[in-house]
């Protein structure tokens, strides 16, 4: 079923040119104040923080605005996108899109865990334009992440349907396997 649901997303989406409208010049001026915790390349400094680097960028502009609007919320997050603008957003969201993200499995690909792989890919590179990148992720933050789908602290359409078929076993599996795959982030000229 998971398989078929990803296809349906994955048929009406294109990853290849993801538009935000911003200016990605203007947006690495702006992720000087993200560098802290998501580095300038998008590559996350701190475990709890994702790496964001070669995210689509319509799913950066989602997820700023959502924590700048209050329909997801994060200590830190929510006061930081509080003060950006729509333009702002359209241009991080350029600046970090505008990366290429690439991964290297570590381990044989028949491992990869079934319920995650027709959105977030067996290598963690997403194949949806509304689903993150998982490779080289902290299993610590997936696992977390799973978790606050399955409890309804986080909210999507697909996510909280899918771990909420999640053992805790299930969710540290699919954390282990995303956290050991290999990611490299080229960050733009």
């Amino acid at each position: 079923m998971l398989l078929g649901l990803g296809g349906l997303l994955l048929a009406g989406t294109s990853l290849a040119q993801d538009t935000v409208g911003g200016d990605p010049v203007a947006g690495k001026t702006i992720a000087g104040q993200c560098r802290t915790c998501h580095g300038l390349d998008g590559y996350a400094k701190i475990p709890i923080a994702p790496h964001i680097g070669g995210e689509p960028g319509s799913y950066i502009r989602n997820q700023l605005t959502a924590f700048r609007d209050g329909t997801r919320v994060h200590e830190m997050m929510s006061v930081v996108a509080k003060m950006l603008t729509d333009q702002q957003i359209a241009d991080l969201a350029a600046w970090y899109s505008s990366h290429q993200a690439t991964a290297t499995l570590t381990a044989d690909p028949s491992g990869a865990p079934e319920a995650c792989t027709a959105c977030h890919g067996v290598d963690g590179i997403a194949v949806v334009e509304d689903a993150p990148n998982l490779a080289g992720e902290t299993n610590i933050y997936i696992d977390t992440q799973l978790k606050a789908f399955r409890l309804g602290k986080r909210s999507h359409e697909v996510m909280n349907a899918v771990a909420a078929e999640m053992s805790d076993a299930e969710i540290r599996a699919a954390a282990d396997w995303y956290g050991s795959v290999r990611l490299d982030i080229t960050m733009a000229k």
